[in-house]
């Protein structure tokens, strides 16, 4: 995820955090020190911090549940929101699902038991709405935040825990598509009703969670979309053969007039022997452009690790591929090893909307 960055790894699993979480510890810090100077602000960014690693171990109940299943967790990125456990895929089998969705509110119930039965800590449910109050106690706080971390994800619409488990049970009656679409359409309708929760209450952080929910949502559907569709394809049949090369001793600025020039979005970089050595994204020609670098070669700029296949590979493995390394796009080879095009998330949706598949 862009404007991340790793602060470790744990479990096998590497720990980033989003830039903007930084923005919120500054706002909670400012707010309480507004209120109660800098004993208060402290008090509040530790208590954002534990609550944070409370959202961590959250996300480890799903990754290692999901190890259980053979799934690696690549990445797990804390966010203002939340904490986004990136699995390489959720298990299909509608009972492995409901284990691996349910192993994280489980483990913010295990939290709120621990704060409460062994350390003592003294909750009240009706001073949950004043958790930002440092006089409610710490370890109470922390306490009552867990317990709604868990009912909250356990709501059954995407992209919360409970959504999972919703899918998984209709997925036994129905195929595994439309369950996907009806508990999306659950977490869609959930956003509009925070959303005008948030609008009605002046709450931004319940706008923010709305529109994270709303967009989630859609792009779960979307994505169980694109896998059922790429079961019965193959990589010769979505990836694009029509495109404009570059050599890795082009300029920035040579790729800027492709970039004009053409409507792609990714340029293939080959080397004298047509052989793939790499992908220039828009997103990179605009960053070096926007900071003067426009004679830059490409071979400094472009990106090294996407992943190659075959032509008969299935599209199945061309997704896992582009998730596992979380790459802008797939080359596809021949058995020489000679490039012949490249698949990108774009236009297998298109594919997907010419056979039928998003409105069906």
């Amino acid at each position: 995820m862009t404007w991340s960055f790793p602060i470790g790894r744990l479990f096998g699993s590497e720990l980033r955090v989003h830039a903007t979480f930084f923005l919120l510890l500054l706002w909670v810090g400012w707010v309480a020190f507004s209120d109660g100077g800098w004993p208060a602000a402290l008090e509040n960014i530790l208590f954002v911090a534990a609550l944070f690693a409370c959202v961590v171990a959250h996300e480890f109940g799903h990754a290692l549940t999901a190890r259980r299943y053979g799934i690696r967790t690549p990445d797990i990125t804390l966010l203002p929101i939340g904490g986004l456990a990136r699995l390489e895929s959720m298990p299909e089998k509608p009972g492995q699902e409901i284990l691996v969705a349910l192993a994280g509110p489980a483990v913010n119930v295990a939290i709120w038991a621990i704060l409460v039965v062994v350390l003592g800590a003294e909750t009240d449910l009706e001073k949950l709405a004043q958790i930002e109050h440092t006089t409610e106690g710490f370890l109470g706080r922390l306490a009552l935040v867990n317990l709604f971390i868990a009912v909250f994800n356990l709501l059954p619409a995407f992209p919360m825990d409970g959504g999972r488990v919703f899918r998984a049970t209709l997925s036994i009656f129905m195929d595994r598509v439309r369950a996907t679409r009806v508990a999306a359409t659950g977490g869609q309708v959930l956003a509009f009703a925070l959303g005008l929760l948030g609008l009605t209450s002046g709450n931004p952080i319940l706008l923010l969670i709305a529109f994270f929910v709303f967009i989630a949502a859609g792009a779960e559907s979307n994505d169980v979309a694109m896998r059922d569709l790429s079961r019965r394809m193959m990589a010769r049949e979505a990836m694009i053969t029509t495109f404009d090369a570059l050599s890795p001793d082009d300029t920035v600025s040579a790729a800027g007039a492709a970039l004009i020039r053409t409507t792609q979005h990714e340029f293939p970089v080959l080397d004298a022997d047509g052989q793939f050595v790499g992908l220039l994204t828009r997103n990179a020609i605009f960053a070096e452009t926007a900071e003067g670098r426009t004679t830059r070669p490409v071979h400094e700029v472009m990106e090294t690790e996407i992943p190659k296949v075959g032509l008969g590979e299935g599209l199945e493995g061309v997704f896992d591929a582009m998730y596992r390394q979380n790459a802008p796009a797939v080359a596809v080879t021949r058995r020489t090893g000679e490039f012949v095009g490249y698949i990108t998330r774009e236009n297998v949706g298109e594919l997907m909307m010419l056979n039928g598949r998003r409105g069906s």
